[in-house]
């Protein structure tokens, strides 16, 4: 008789003892990885911590009322930027609104608004005042600057449809107040 060059494998046939300690290991592993999933999977970029001291949001204008002299008329925001203004880490919103006249360019206000947690939304500079009969066809905020193109009214004469002065002007916060620039024309206007 010849023996066979590979060993004896009797011992492994499997019992039901083997087949029970197979199976109670392999219901730990699943329990194991059941309790251990990853964070669940999100389509923005990893950024910083969030913290109890993130900035507030820029504050709503729909939450103020603006000093607008309107009569029996509503006013109405036309345009509105956020951005941190005066450098302090908070967000400010600029609010551009007018009385919602049915006809003609009714003039608009520009207005700066702060809010944080803790406060409610106010006014805190007016930068263009209805009364001034400007009205606003361009704007921006950014940078920590304001940029509007105002439309004005070379005499009473001129139909309010029609404004015939056009200005562009910049605002940004220095010494502790906004200060207004005139800025060239936009080449191709």
């Amino acid at each position: 008789m010849q023996t066979s060059a590979v060993p004896d494998l009797a011992h492994t046939h499997a019992r039901p003892v083997h087949w029970l300690a197979t199976a109670t290991a392999m219901a730990g592993v699943i329990a194991a990885a059941g309790l251990l999933q990853p964070k669940s999977a999100t389509a923005s970029q990893a950024g910083p911590p969030q913290t109890e001291t993130a900035a507030a949001p820029a504050p709503d204008p729909a939450a103020v009322v603006l000093p607008l002299q309107c009569g029996g008329v509503k006013s109405v925001v036309t345009k509105q930027g956020s951005g941190d203004l005066d450098g302090d880490g908070g967000l400010e919103t600029v609010a551009v609104a007018r009385c919602d006249a049915g006809s003609g360019t009714p003039p608009s206000g520009i207005y700066v608004l702060t809010g944080g947690r803790e406060t409610p939304p106010r006014v805190v500079a007016t930068l263009v005042e209805p009364a001034q009969k400007l009205s606003v066809k361009e704007f921006a905020v950014r940078d920590g600057a304001i940029t509007a193109t105002l439309l004005g009214y070379s005499s009473p004469d001129v139909p309010s449809c029609c404004p015939d002065e056009l200005e562009n002007v910049k605002w940004q916060w220095r010494g502790g107040k906004f200060v207004r620039t005139a800025q060239p024309e936009a080449l191709g206007n």
